[in-house]
């Protein structure tokens, strides 16, 4: 079965960095786009960032841009989030998710895109 798990959330301060992983098991990794998605409380989950399949395009909420860098391991089956510059608003559930279709389309940001999620990983920012 698919399995989805993140790691590397934590306690960060503002201006800091963190890097999260997502490990990918029980589907062909590299078939598909991944991404990163966030949940704030009482927020809606939000994407972040997504790669597509061969690692070479990537896309960002304008909210991460220019901060954050997706990246992926076809050999380690993992998909990483670089976050740099962090901001108290990153803070988050942050979400490792799996795209149900080959290629990353106008739509990646709806949740609806993907079919499997990981726990999640808790990403605190203090001021």
């Amino acid at each position: 079965q698919v399995q989805l798990v993140e790691s590397g959330g934590g306690l960060a301060q503002a201006g800091g960095s963190l890097r999260l992983s997502c490990a990918a098991s029980g589907f062909t990794f590299s078939n598909y786009p991944m991404a990163w998605f966030r949940q704030a409380p009482g927020k809606e989950r939000e994407a972040v960032a997504v790669i597509e399949r061969r690692g070479d395009v990537t896309y960002y909420a304008d909210s991460v841009k220019g901060r954050f860098t997706i990246t992926r391991d076809s050999a380690k089956k993992t998909m990483d989030l670089q976050m740099k510059s962090l901001k108290p608003e990153d803070t988050a559930t942050y979400f490792c998710t799996k795209n149900r279709r080959f290629l990353v389309t106008s739509s990646w940001m709806s949740p609806g895109e993907y079919d499997y999620w990981g726990q999640g990983t808790q990403v605190t920012v203090s001021s």
